[in-house]
């Protein structure tokens, strides 16, 4: 990782900062992304990386951070699409989407297809890796009181359901009877379909996605049951180290160089949901989001 560029959204805590602490020890040129200017400031004086501050649910922000990056005139080599959020409660993005679609989907959309010219002329190896979820399993399936219990049985290790995911893309736009761990498991589902779909598209640049397992410190984030369940779900939680790993190997491993359109977990390659390899819902997902974001 010697003197490549790694640009990393979420970089201010969290998965996002223990990712870059590892890819900064092997080397890496970092470049930190984050909401809160304080803490970004602090993650960024720690890893040694240069700070862009962006709030992800604002797509003009987005492209102001576009801007930023590209203004540097530099090469780009890892593009690591890591800040997420999840809300129990209906929020709008700054345009007007829900927010959990906007800020875990649109804006990494947005972001990648800015910076895509820049990787493609930047010399060797270049990635774009996606930090999704294995709740993705479970889109379009998830009641509200599924949603908490299937959260709960990944966390202690229990595999729950099948593959049967779908995209509901009447739901991306709906704003009644809002479910917040169904939202956050189709944006989840929405960042794989557009990995393997950049994968097919993209030559010279590769994408894969990957879920980095159940951290600590996404307990209260994720889910309310947690929360109350904290002192007893954390022996079973990742920290952010652990979590971080499966993005370094993403990013980093020098064997996956040719590896795109994959999904890994704990450091391996894992198998999605089915509708995944479905070219024709990745395509439709393309278009609408292209329109979304004014592309």
């Amino acid at each position: 990782m010697k003197g490549r560029v790694c640009l990393i959204t979420g970089a201010s805590g969290g998965i996002g900062l223990a990712t870059a602490r590892e890819l900064g020890r092997r080397g890496a040129v970092l470049r930190v992304v984050g909401r809160d200017a304080g803490k970004l400031e602090k993650a960024a004086a720690e890893v040694g990386g240069v700070p862009f501050r962006a709030d992800l649910s604002s797509l003009e922000q987005v492209r102001a951070l576009a801007d930023e990056v590209l203004a540097r005139d530099e090469p780009l080599h890892v593009l690591i699409n890591n800040a997420g959020v999840w809300h129990p409660n209906l929020q709008l993005s700054a345009d007007g989407f829900e927010d959990t679609f906007a800020v875990n989907y649109l804006a990494p959309f947005l972001l990648t297809c800015l910076l895509l010219p820049r990787m493609r002329q930047s010399e060797g190896d270049r990635r774009v890796v996606h930090v999704s979820s294995r709740l993705h399993l479970h889109a379009g399936q998830l009641t509200r009181s599924q949603g908490a219990l299937v959260n709960v049985l990944h966390v202690i290790g229990i595999e729950a359901g099948g593959r049967s995911a779908r995209m509901d893309f009447c739901a991306i736009d709906l704003h009644e009877g809002y479910r917040g761990l169904e939202a956050y498991a189709r944006s989840k589902l929405a960042q794989i379909l557009f990995s393997n779909e950049l994968a097919r598209r993209e030559k010279d640049v590769t994408s894969n996605a990957l879920h980095p397992g159940s951290v600590a410190s996404d307990v209260q984030r994720d889910s309310a049951l947690l929360s109350l369940l904290a002192p007893l779900a954390r022996p079973l939680l990742k920290t952010t180290e652990q979590g971080a790993q499966t993005s370094v190997y993403v990013a980093a491993e020098p064997s996956l160089s040719k590896v795109s359109g994959r999904y890994f977990a704990n450091r391996r390659e894992a198998e999605p949901a089915a509708i995944v390899h479905d070219r024709d819902v990745a395509r439709r997902l393309w278009e609408l989001s292209a329109e979304r974001v004014g592309l």
